[in-house]
């Protein structure tokens, strides 16, 4: 009985240990994207500003792994931008997944222009809104960034704790995709970048 209750302890202790390492690495990462943020020649706002930026604590309930289905072939449509502005997009493909007992379905895009240049090629684009959108996060959505390089065997992890919002969220003036309807999501991603609240 001693042993099995020490054998429950170290595996108690593990999981513990392995959430609060995932819990880390989401605030490691976010602290790595603020100071890129603020560094960007075109960054919407100042370092003054970033106790303004939020976000809701780490979950790993929202970091899961989706189903892909490539579209070959698909052929380039516009997406609106806040601006008024369109640009062209292709769809690489759709991934499903399920968080909370809900499945859900996005839409994946790749960038027409980016794709050219040899450092994004491989670059590939979820925009997206949730129940969550006009209440805590921002109302024009949300943006998660993949790679082809992240899709193994028709598998992508989504790990909706890095989704962030577009430049539009903090000032005028930019150009940012419109999520297109067909990626709004059924369920409230409780994860990520909230609202920002200057």
């Amino acid at each position: 009985m001693v042993r099995i209750i020490c054998v429950l302890l170290l595996l108690s202790s593990a999981f513990c240990a392995g959430g609060q390492t995932y819990a880390d690495s989401i605030l490691q990462y976010r602290k790595q994207y603020i100071a890129d943020l603020i560094s960007d020649a075109r960054s919407p706002i100042k370092s003054s500003q970033v106790k303004d930026l939020n976000f809701f604590k780490p979950d790993a309930a929202y970091r899961v792994w989706g189903t892909v289905k490539e579209t070959p072939g698909s052929q380039p449509f516009m997406i609106d931008t806040h601006s008024g502005k369109k640009k062209p997009f292709r769809e690489f493909g759709t991934v499903t997944f399920t968080i909370n007992d809900t499945i859900g379905t996005l839409h994946i895009y790749q960038s027409i222009d980016l794709v050219k240049e040899a450092a994004h090629k491989d670059d590939l684009f979820v925009p997206f809104t949730d129940g969550t959108t006009y209440d805590f996060t921002y109302g024009g959505g949300r943006y998660l960034d993949l790679s082809v390089k992240d899709i193994s065997n028709g598998a992508v992890l989504l790990d909706f704790n890095k989704c962030y919002n577009p430049y539009c969220a903090y000032a005028d003036g930019f150009s940012c995709p419109i999520p297109p309807a067909e990626n709004r999501l059924p369920m409230s991603v409780k994860a990520g970048e909230l609202m920002f609240t200057q």
